[in-house]
């Protein structure tokens, strides 16, 4: 009888192992206990988080958890370390640990109504967190508007280079038109302007018709992927790529040439009506519209034929109507993402919307994760925070990004997140719980 010898277990299996151990404790905590955990922490952090800074020796809250404290000046690395584990890491492991019991039982209690009232009440939290944190600093509030934006903008080029399975590069074009068509609709109506002259209604009305500038941004921008879709959807291959590519230099070179909106030099001083709250529930209207397009039968339909046109049009899906609808709806949501970026930043010119543009929403897309509403979160939140925190490092940070995406590719081609449904319902539930018997009433 022979005897099997055992090989010990490698650093790498035993470290996994613990982490695992570690994080055990941790599956149990709901999402609404997660988020009542992070409030508890932010809420520390606007209490005590400047006179902890100052005496940790550094001269102002870490913006972005310290990591461009660190790459600034390294010999901050232990005050940064400790402050984050004071300020985030203690605070929200024992309030979630802790209160894990009671917030499975409130998430409980919570999935008897409409699943319209448990969103609100969690969204309404996620908002509370967002705000408590951004409002520490002008920095903080100017990312989180940016990178809600670039979840728009990623989740709509997903709709075309994931669910449908093209390959377009007209994004920048359509936030283009959707920038310019809301700076002008907002500076003509409702400012004081040095080129458009008085205003037309009272200033105080601004906010209120907000909205309907980028909304109309959003039909201008679909309405100029016509342009780019009758042409393209009558052929295949790569068709799409290099005619939407085409339109993008069209779009820019529009603009530098129309004087009326300043030509190459831009158009400035929209008012700030994309403030953060406006932002975060054009950004909640964009995912929750998205997700449930990509779920419906045109979603569907979309899919097929992404996987196989000739299939999809045997099984009597009319191929090229719902390639258009895709590609016009998804423009709609660039176009959007675009006025409210204009209004973010108060100023715009053509270069804004390049090739530079395109690179940066291409790497969202492919580094998120493609055919995945989640993905397309994933992405856009971390490449956009992975910028600013490396922005010290400056032409470095140019070399750093394109070498995280090529390991990216090489290990995870589909990207982070890929082909994974975004089921809201699923994550308001208690743990330990399913969806069977645990319905939502009547909305």
């Amino acid at each position: 009888m022979t005897t099997e010898t055992v090989s010990p277990p490698s650093t790498r299996q035993r470290f996994r192992a613990a982490l695992l151990k570690a994080w055990e404790p941790y599956r149990s905590v709901p999402l609404l206990g997660w988020l009542v955990a992070i409030l508890v922490a932010v809420g520390l952090e606007r209490l005590v988080g400047l006179p902890l800074a100052y005496l940790l020796g550094m001269s102002k809250v870490p913006a972005l958890l310290g990591v461009v404290v660190v790459l600034s000046d390294p010999i901050r690395i232990p005050s940064v370390l400790i402050y984050i584990l004071l300020i985030y890491v203690v605070p929200i492991g024992l309030v979630a640990r802790f209160t894990a019991p009671l917030f499975n039982r409130i998430a409980a209690y919570l999935m008897r109504y409409p699943l319209l009232v448990t969103a609100l009440v969690h969204l309404l939290l996620l908002y509370a967190d967002l705000h408590l944190w951004a409002s520490i600093s002008d920095y903080r509030i100017l990312v989180a508007r940016l990178t809600m934006i670039a979840i728009i903008v990623t989740l709509s080029l997903n709709l075309v280079n994931g669910y449908m399975g093209e390959f377009s590069c007209s994004h920048p074009g359509f936030m283009a038109l959707g920038a310019y068509t809301a700076s002008v609709f907002t500076l003509v109506l409702f400012v004081n302007d040095n080129r458009f002259g008085e205003a037309i209604f009272p200033p105080s009305w601004g906010p209120y018709f907000f909205p309907v500038g980028l909304v109309l941004g959003g039909v201008v921008s679909a309405i100029g992927a016509l342009l780019v879709a009758i042409p393209s959807f009558r052929t295949r291959g790569d068709y799409l790529a290099i005619i939407s590519l085409a339109f993008m230099f069209v779009v820019k070179s529009l603009f530098e040439n129309m004087e009326v909106v300043g030509g190459a030099r831009g158009v400035a001083n929209q008012p700030d009506y994309a403030t953060l709250p406006i932002v975060f529930v054009w950004t909640v209207l964009s995912v929750w519209i998205m997700n449930n397009f990509v779920r419906s039968t045109m979603g569907k339909a979309l899919n097929a034929v992404r996987d196989d046109e000739l299939a999809a049009t045997a099984m009597t899906v009319d191929t090229r109507k719902t390639k258009m609808v895709a590609f016009l709806f998804a423009a709609f949501w660039a176009g959007v993402a675009g006025g409210l970026f204009a209004h973010v930043l108060h100023y715009i010119n053509p270069d804004t919307f390049g090739i530079r543009k395109l690179a940066e929403v291409l790497a969202m897309v492919y580094f998120g994760g493609l055919n995945s509403v989640t993905g397309s979160i994933v992405g856009a939140v971390s490449l956009n925070l992975i910028s600013e925190a490396l922005r010290p490092l400056e032409i470095y940070k140019w070399i750093i990004i394109p070498i995280m995406l090529i390991l990216i590719m090489i290990y995870r081609p589909t990207g982070l997140v890929a082909f994974t449904e975004f089921e809201i319902e699923k994550l308001f539930l208690p743990k330990g719980e399913t969806s069977k018997g645990a319905g939502h009433g009547t909305a």
